[in-house]
Parts: C-alpha cells; sequence; structure tokens
C-alpha cells in the first residue's frame, strides 16, 4: 500500500505534507503536483522551497498549457469548449478545468507508478481537505486508490493548519493555490493580486480579453459582473480583513 499526496501546494496540502516531514503523519512514497501552468508565480516559488523541506520526491506532471488551451478555444480532449467556467450574461459555465488539469494527470501518473500491481487498496491518496471543509470529502472511485484525509482525522481546521506552519516556519507565507485568472477568485482577491502581484493581474486582464469570443459566440469573462477585469471597480470592499485570509484555493479536489 502506497501513501501518496495529492499536492495542490496550497495551504492544506502543504501542511499535510510538512506535517509527515515532521513525523507527525506516515511517510509517503511521494507527492504529485499538477501543474496548469498557469499559477502565479508565488507558487511556483513555494513549491520550490517546499520541495527542499520534504524528504520524499514531489512529481510535477501536466497536461498542458492551461491558459494558451483555453485561448485556442480548446480543452485537453481537443473538442471545442473551454475547461474554465467563465461567466456570460446567462450564467457561469460547466466547470472541467480541475478535473481535467489537475485530477487526471495526478491520477495518470498514480496509475503509471503502481504499473501492474493494482489492486484494491494498493493506494491511499492524500487529499488535503481540512475539518472545516469535510462536505467536500469524497470516494476517488477508482478501484485501486482510496481517498483519505490526514487532516479531518486529526480534527485541524484551515486555521490550525495556518497556525501550525507560522509555529514551524515563522518567517515564511504559505502559498494561495489557485490559477491566475480563476473565475472563482471574489474581489477581495483580485484586489489583492492588483496591490501585491501586479504582474499577474495584468496577465488576468490580458486573458479575460483573450477570452472574450474564445471558441464561442457568446461574450465570455472571469469576472462575475461580466465587465472586463480591468473595468471592475475593485475599491469597495467593506471587510478589509479578508484580504489575509483567502478560503478560495484550487487543491484539486473538486469532481473527485
Amino acid at each position: 500500500m502506497l501513501n501518496i499526496i495529492s499536492l495542490g501546494a496550497g495551504v492544506q496540502s502543504s501542511v499535510m505534507a510538512l506535517m509527515a516531514a515532521h513525523g507527525e503523519l506516515p511517510m509517503p512514497y511521494c507527492a504529485i503536483f499538477a501543474d496548469t501552468q498557469f499559477e502565479p508565480k508565488g507558487v511556483y516559488d513555494h513549491l520550490d522551497w517546499l520541495e527542499k523541506q520534504l524528504p520524499f520526491p514531489v512529481h510535477r506532471v501536466t497536461v498542458g498549457n492551461l491558459r494558451t488551451d483555453t485561448i485556442a478555444g480548446l480543452n485537453t480532449t481537443g473538442q471545442k469548449f473551454s475547461a474554465i467556467p467563465f461567466f456570460t450574461k446567462s450564467g457561469i459555465g460547466r466547470r472541467q478545468c480541475t478535473k481535467e488539469y489537475k485530477i487526471v494527470p495526478v491520477r495518470r501518473k498514480i496509475s503509471t507508478i503502481v504499473g501492474n500491481k493494482k489492486k484494491p487498496g494498493s493506494v491511499k491518496q492524500w487529499i488535503g481537505i481540512s475539518i472545516d471543509e469535510a462536505a467536500r470529502m469524497k470516494p476517488s472511485r477508482v478501484k485501486y486508490i482510496d481517498n483519505v484525509f490526514p487532516l479531518v482525522e486529526k480534527e485541524m481546521s484551515r486555521q490550525d493548519c495556518l497556525r501550525w506552519f507560522e509555529k514551524k516556519y515563522p518567517n515564511r507565507q504559505l502559498a494561495k493555490s489557485a490559477c491566475i485568472a480563476c473565475p472563482y477568485h471574489n474581489d477581495a482577491q483580485w484586489r489583492d493580486m492588483k496591490i501585491h502581484d501586479s504582474n499577474s493581474f495584468e496577465e488576468a486582464v490580458a486573458f479575460d480579453a483573450a477570452i472574450r469570443n474564445s471558441g464561442t459566440s457568446t461574450e465570455q469573462f472571469v469576472h462575475r459582473s461580466c465587465k472586463p477585469l480591468d473595468e471592475v471597480d475593485l475599491r469597495n470592499l467593506e471587510d478589509m480583513g479578508q484580504l489575509n485570509f483567502f478560503e478560495n484555493e484550487c487543491e484539486g479536489m473538486c469532481g473527485i
């Protein structure tokens, strides 16, 4: 039986991996990071650091560049529809990006690791869901993979993870894992990106303009207002405290 971490490089999965490195969880066989090639630089910088802290290998896998594919109006199957759920005047599109660019490549790598030794219970795939997100726990639906949730078993919330990391690594901050132009960003996240990561925000603005009519006759937007991102008023946030605590990360869990 192999313990394999599905590593999104966000708060929960990073802490889960580091807890194993500190002997607070069993030692995994490896971790797998599915790269959409569309994450902020801070995520990749954090992953570079994280790999050096872990006594087990981290495999980086990818099925392609989510940004490039989307602008071309394609997805990983080569079909003419976007994997990203953009906003239109009639609602929000279907979310396929997590499955295609996160879940599928991780499972392919697991299949390669296990080889011809697949049998029920061959792999315990560690998923970085904390107890405050327990409703998101789902089975893997793959016969030889069992999803397990070490943070839930330890009754750790996201805040507990942040406190654990601050105690162990007081001079560092955890990355927030999400693609640069994810439509699920809230205004606090967009504002924080605009202020503290202007390069990513500019890339998101350019991407938003590029997908306006990409692959569809209906105008698409990354912001729920259905306005161009650079025209959205992000100044009127009532609760400025939310800028330091974003829950909408993409750890590759949706659709499992």
